[in-house]
């Protein structure tokens, strides 16, 4: 073989020792990514719990549905808050059983009522379901979730499907012939999985008669005003519209917002899916009383940008919130240890309860107000993101999550150093793999010291 093809077959092997060497750390990254964010749901000690109960005794009722594969937490989070924030409304959650429902990356939910509840009389008929995303919309292990739904959906109620729910709407049939949207990332695959559905991007919402679908995650805010109005009056619905702070809400203002798509801005969370290694544990330190979005906020941003890995941290591994949706934590003395702890809400650390700020101070963890004053639900969230990861991070999670930011400070440094020395393991390892083949061929051509 001549010395050119010797030359071109060593570069060609050079270059796919560096691409495999590459593809390696991405692969094993993604899988450590989705492995810490796919916990299953922690059972409670043993003993009694706080009674899951309905919001109160409004006239009409609102349930908000759980998965049994796993449910996004603000999807069912926000609209509980939006519809349990008036006296009109009693809103409770339900699932195929009592056992803790599963919430991606956040605390698991006791479900107040079984679906059979339902049937039985024992739970209030809803006037509105709220179907939020679960990890395995079509699959068997929803089949009670779907069958659910859909009676409901025959017997009156109005149906809400927040951002990928759509996906469990649409396996039902209920959205057959019918307009619907989702968040942006489904749309090209439910356009090719379901198209008997017409859907359509650059909406907030849109309403097809009985059933209202959203865009991503947050748009689950707006989606549930929208059909309060509907239930309740847009009076009503405004003053809890004005409560909530969606940015730019009004009754009858527009829906049209802008399509979406990955983009080069992406980068910082493409390279902490890939690159989680050294990731750092947020305890997200929850108290009774707390508000079901500052709480769904606090585990959203981090969950949609992979710059932490959030975790619920409680002092006695379970809390009720303001409007009595019961949650399952970890206490510090279970699960990982979090290198920080930030607490959600208006009162920021001073919902800390005095063995948490013990256990901190004793062990020399940071602990945070993740909320400023003034600045509560999504708006702290993504400020305080920013500000411990950098404006891009937190500018790319806006957007996987369908958050308008025009109104933000988003202020933070440029990004985090984690990442970066990681980044440059990576390349140097890919440098090192391609140099395999050129140090081979030297110590071949070496004089043995035999000669």
């Amino acid at each position: 073989m001549t010395a050119p093809l010797h030359r071109a077959r060593r570069i060609a092997t050079s270059a796919t020792l560096a691409l495999l060497t590459l593809a390696g750390l991405a692969a094993g990254g993604v899988a450590t990514t989705l492995s810490q964010t796919s916990s299953a749901a922690r059972q409670p000690d043993a003993g009694p719990l706080p009674p899951a109960r309905p919001s109160s005794g409004g006239p009409l009722v609102a349930a908000v549905a759980l998965g049994a594969s796993g449910t996004v937490g603000s999807d069912a989070l926000a609209p509980y808050e939006v519809f349990a924030g008036s006296p009109r409304f009693s809103v409770y959650t339900v699932a195929a059983t009592r056992r803790p429902a599963r919430v991606e990356g956040g605390p698991s939910i006791i479900p107040a009522f079984t679906f059979d509840d339902t049937r039985s009389g024992r739970a209030p008929r809803p006037d509105v379901v709220v179907v939020p995303a679960v990890s395995d919309p079509d699959g068997e292990s929803e089949a009670p979730m779907r069958t659910w739904v859909a009676e409901q959906a025959h017997q009156g109620a109005l149906v809400l499907g927040v951002c990928a729910g759509s996906r469990l709407l649409a396996a039902t049939g209920l959205l057959d012939g019918r307009t619907a949207t989702s968040h942006w990332s489904r749309m090209a695959s439910l356009r090719r999985s379901r198209p008997q559905v017409h859907w359509v991007d650059g909406k907030r919402y849109v309403q097809d008669g009985a059933i209202t679908t959203t865009a991503g995650i947050t748009s689950g805010i707006p989606g549930a005003l929208r059909v309060m109005t509907d239930l309740a009056g847009a009076e009503e619905a405004a003053r809890v519209g004005a409560a909530m702070g969606y940015p730019d809400w009004s009754v009858d203002g527009p829906v049209d917002i802008p399509v979406q798509s990955f983009g080069a801005g992406d980068w910082p969370i493409g390279l902490n899916v890939l690159l989680p290694w050294g990731r750092p544990v947020l305890g997200v330190a929850l108290a009774d009383g707390m508000g079901e979005i500052d709480i769904a906020s606090a585990f959203e941003v981090f969950d949609v940008s992979y710059a932490a890995r959030p975790v619920a941290i409680s002092e006695t591994g379970v809390v009720t919130t303001r409007h009595g949706m019961v949650l399952v934590t970890d206490t510090v003395e279970q699960g990982p240890r979090p290198d920080r702890l930030a607490a959600p809400g208006a009162r920021g650390t001073g919902q800390l309860g005095s063995g948490l700020e013990r256990w901190a101070a004793r062990n020399d963890v940071p602990v945070d107000a993740l909320h400023r004053p003034g600045r509560v639900g999504f708006d702290g969230a993504l400020e305080y993101l920013a500000a411990a990861e950098g404006r891009a991070t937190a500018v790319s999670a806006a957007k996987m999550v369908d958050y308008p930011t025009a109104h933000l400070s988003l202020v933070g440094r440029g990004g985090p150093s984690r990442v970066a020395a990681l980044a440059g393991l990576a390349l140097a390892l890919a440098a090192a793999a391609a140099a395999t083949p050129t140090l081979a061929a030297r110590l071949r051509r070496r004089p043995s010291r035999r000669e």
